[in-house]
């Protein structure tokens, strides 16, 4: 089957610098903070915070799973880019590789647009199941909406 890819548009009405500065640069305190439910911790393991770094994220009740390690790929503030990659975790189910995630934030007027490409890499010729990228996708989708509800309910904290 090979790779299994998604791509997500979300148009907010956040600035695109605080939702960059939010949603994606201080991810490890704000998702922990608005959400404790899907993910109760994020720490470092290794690196600086930069590109390399790898954090063990602890997932809270509302995952079937418990730890994953995530390495970020990539951060330019100027482009407005954000990458990590999922290597590690009961989350990648033995049969994934990694679940690499690239954002965007494109500003328009009055907000932004964020793109998220994601890309389920299987371990050999493993299928992944589709529920489970669905699933993945929605709550990624209910993570950003609560985020940008915080950053709309506080429009000074980033």
């Amino acid at each position: 089957m090979g790779a299994v890819t998604t791509d997500v548009e979300v148009a907010s009405s956040v600035p695109a610098q605080t939702i960059y500065k939010g949603f994606l640069l201080d991810m490890d305190n704000l998702i922990p903070k608005v959400l404790p439910q899907a993910i109760k911790s994020i720490e470092i393991i290794s690196g600086d915070g930069g590109a390399g770094t790898i954090k063990k994220v602890t997932l809270g009740e509302v995952s079937q799973f418990t730890v994953v390690k995530q390495r970020i790929d990539e951060i330019d503030a100027e482009a407005l880019k954000y990458s990590y990659s999922i290597i590690e975790g009961d989350l990648l189910l033995g049969i994934i590789e990694s679940i690499s995630s690239k954002f965007t934030v494109v500003p328009t007027d009055g907000g932004c647009i964020v793109k998220n490409t994601t890309v389920y890499t299987p371990i050999g010729d493993a299928v992944i199941p589709e529920d489970n990228v669905k699933e993945a996708t929605e709550q990624s989708g209910m993570v950003f909406k609560a985020i940008e509800a915080y950053l709309l309910a506080n429009p000074g904290a980033y």
